[in-house]
């Protein structure tokens, strides 16, 4: 798996290598992140997380309908004693997932997960859960909407930037049981959470040429779920740095380099709360989005800086993902 993982991200980097940078300039109106777009089709904005902070788009954010694989690896403590065995946890999820335009300023995201988790007990044994998980639907409003540049000098900036606000729901599709969280500490093997809860996000970016800062921010509020659970409030915020490039064969090349996080609020079971299952969690991130006519790929990669994840029961090694779009 990590051969793969690094094979891939040589040559995606590797090919942005081959697009000169005489070419870029000289195919400037092409390759700037805020040129011929509206704000739903720029190159660059910080993009809300779900699904393992890889976010509710792309780092290129066209409109885009597309598949999204998604995988997790941890490790976490079977039983609360210090001397409790470690358990490998894979985390697996597949993702239908699409950004549409409403109207020029309004657009709705849409994640359909469907989950297949596994982990292998320190006595070879194993326990999997599979499905349909919970299903996401958000919509962002563009606040601020940055203007295509003209054909005349006096008619291009160099400096662009854009601001959205969007707010969601994620609905219980997904099946919750109680006896997934029984031995292991870590109470996120499951394929739903049971509950309605509630996004609200932020995304700010700015362009210079061809290079790309985007931010981002959201907050998910849980509610408890039929079973009297209750998943502690989730906090995420990360930062992207980005840059175009042109080939003679490929349309746009974005590497992109950056930094995401994640804060969780203590769980609830029957209104009390359960110990040591809040935490926090910074991921340095690394990839690249490949685009080629109507089609783009990316693959980007997750590794924890630091991390504090049920006061140490639970330690999260490393996140992959890999998508395949169509551009609407």
């Amino acid at each position: 798996m990590k051969k793969f993982i690094y094979i891939q991200l040589i040559f995606a980097f590797s090919l942005s290598t081959f697009a000169s940078e005489e070419n870029t300039k000289s195919l400037y109106y092409n390759s700037n992140p805020f040129y011929k777009y509206t704000y739903e089709d720029c190159d660059f904005c910080g993009c809300g997380s779900s699904g393992g902070g890889m976010g509710y788009g792309t780092v290129g954010n066209e409109n885009f309908i597309g598949l999204r694989y998604i995988y997790q690896s941890y490790k976490s403590r079977d039983g609360i004693f210090n001397n409790s065995p470690w358990v490998d946890e894979n985390f697996n999820t597949l993702q239908l997932w699409g950004k549409i335009p409403v109207t020029k300023k309004l657009s709705l995201t849409a994640i359909v997960p469907y989950h297949f988790h596994n982990r292998e007990f320190i006595n070879t044994t194993t326990q999997r859960i599979d499905g349909l998980g919970d299903i996401s639907i958000l919509a962002f409003y563009s606040v601020i909407t940055p203007v295509p540049d003209g054909l005349f000098e006096n008619q291009q900036s160099k400096y662009k930037h854009s601001l959205e606000l969007g707010g969601g729901i994620k609905i219980p599709t997904g099946d919750y049981n109680r006896l997934n969280n029984a031995g292991s500490v870590n109470p996120s093997f499951q394929v739903g959470t049971g509950s309605y809860d509630y996004v609200a996000a932020l995304n700010y970016s700015v362009g210079y040429k061809n290079w790309g800062l985007g931010f981002m921010t959201n907050y998910t509020f849980k509610t408890e779920n039929k079973d009297e659970y209750h998943f502690g409030d989730q906090f995420t915020y990360g930062v992207n740095l980005s840059k175009v490039y042109n080939a003679v064969k490929i349309d746009k090349i974005i590497p992109f380099i950056g930094l995401t996080g994640e804060v969780f609020n203590e769980n609830e079971s029957y209104g009390l709360p359960v110990a040591d299952t809040q935490g926090s969690v910074l991921f340095t991130r690394i990839g690249t989005e490949l685009s080629l006519g109507k089609l783009s790929t990316g693959v980007n990669f997750m590794l924890p800086l630091t991390q504090d994840l049920n006061s140490g029961n639970v330690e999260a090694n490393y996140r992959l993902g890999l998508h395949l779009n169509y551009t609407l």
